[in-house]
């Protein structure tokens, strides 16, 4: 089950990150039975966040915490359990998407997309770990927005 929830006071297309979240199980062979919250937060709650989980100060784009570890499936044996939680922050968003030249909506569901593949034990602090997760989430964006409504 995908339950988003929006307390960021910002306009989100909510069925649309429950769509994007059942796209990436089902491309990443993840149960739609799995548990996951998509979860829009202020920049205050953000920075609250970054600074108790991550150490780190001021608010970020994007953090995901994970549950039950699970890991990409396969057609014959898809993942189940707890995925986890995808928090995001869309007045950052706001700010990345007006530098990148692209839409608010397209950087959050970017940052959705990236934080769901750490959920399921994607990284990027290696060169090879961040060109391979790097290309999956470009990968997997842009077959769903090319995908018929």
């Amino acid at each position: 089950m995908i339950d988003v929830n929006n307390e960021s006071g910002f306009s989100v297309e909510e069925a649309e990150f429950a769509a994007l979240g059942a796209f990436v199980f089902a491309e990443m062979n993840v149960s739609a039975q799995a548990d996951l919250g998509i979860q829009f937060v202020d920049e205050h709650t953000m920075a609250e966040l970054h600074v108790r989980w991550m150490e780190e100060e001021g608010p970020t784009d994007v953090l995901s915490f994970p549950m039950d570890e699970l890991r990409p499936g396969s057609p014959d044996a898809p993942s189940e359990g707890l995925l986890g939680d995808v928090v995001v922050c869309p007045v950052v968003a706001e700010r990345q998407a007006q530098q990148a030249g692209h839409s608010t909506q397209e950087e959050m569901l970017l940052l959705t997309v990236h934080g769901i593949l750490h959920l399921l034990g994607f990284d990027h602090v290696e060169p090879e770990e961040e060109k391979e997760m790097f290309a999956l989430q470009r990968q997997l964006l842009l077959t769903f927005l090319a995908r018929p409504a």
